[in-house]
């Protein structure tokens, strides 16, 4: 298991407009989505970073601090290498789209971070 890079930034915060408008307007990243408290937006690496607001429940989960996304060169021994380490994942199965994967964890400092990468061959 390599860790590759970092592959993802999310926030979740009652400042989301003010933080958007900085990503927007400050920062110059491209919008990639928007509805009523979710903003996505992308750097020039492909990166995305989303914005999450008060109003917007699916990330309730990841608490004031930062979520970053480590990116993995093979998502499922990455994850077998977390879980035997006795690392606990907020929910029991990954998220999938195509051949990448996803799942929270919390780390042992007790921030929410997520493994994301390629599920490998056969996996």
């Amino acid at each position: 298991m390599k860790v590759i890079s970092i592959g993802w930034l999310g926030i979740k915060t009652p400042h989301a407009v003010a933080m958007s408008a900085f990503y927007r307007e400050v920062l110059q990243l491209e919008e990639i989505h928007r509805s009523p408290g979710d903003w996505r937006f992308r750097t020039e690496d492909g990166t995305e970073l989303h914005v999450y607001g008060p109003e917007e429940h699916d990330h309730d989960y990841f608490g004031s601090g930062p979520v970053v996304g480590l990116r993995v060169d093979d998502f499922t021994e990455a994850r077998a290498r977390l879980l035997d380490a006795g690392i606990e994942f907020l929910y029991p199965q990954p998220q999938r789209k195509g051949e990448v994967a996803w799942q929270h964890f919390r780390g042992p400092d007790g921030n929410i971070y997520e493994l994301i990468g390629p599920t490998g061959a056969g996996h």
